[in-house]
């Protein structure tokens, strides 16, 4: 399996909350799994609400920003190129997507064209899951809508 994961899926991986045992198991069953360069602020963002909001304390969200960091390298970072911004744009029109989310989607389209091969999309973002179904790649988990 081929697995894009955007922010709302990458951080379950750092952060024990509803849906991290799935994320762990869908990292593990990946052959090749990639993010866009943006993933990093956002998921760095996220830890840092997740303190900021009292969903974590300081030294958890410290622990998995450091998990995270030492992750990175390993993940395949697509870069956020003109041609990803222009196609996250006609996408964000098109799907009614926030910003980041249409980035998300450009980003995993662009490498599935790039790979010739279907790539699953991870994430618990419902409108940003929508958009993968309808522009043609695999979106996880299977039961979102």
């Amino acid at each position: 399996m081929i697995v894009y994961l955007d922010a709302s899926a990458l951080v379950k991986r750092y952060v024990a909350e509803a849906g991290s045992a799935d994320v762990a198991a869908t990292i593990g069953a990946a052959r090749l799994l990639a993010t866009a360069v943006i993933s990093r602020a956002e998921v760095t963002a996220a830890l840092a609400k997740a303190v900021r909001l009292g969903w974590a304390t300081r030294k958890a969200a410290t622990a998995g920003l450091a998990d995270f960091d030492a992750d990175w390298p390993d993940l395949i970072r697509l870069e956020v190129s003109e041609a990803v911004v222009a196609r996250a744009a006609a996408l964000a029109w098109q799907r009614s997507l926030r910003g980041y989310d249409a980035v998300h989607l450009a980003s995993a389209l662009h490498w599935q064209d790039a790979l010739g091969e279907p790539v699953t999309v991870a994430t618990y973002d419902r409108e940003l899951w929508r958009g993968a179904r309808a522009s043609g790649l695999v979106p996880w988990p299977a039961d979102l809508p």
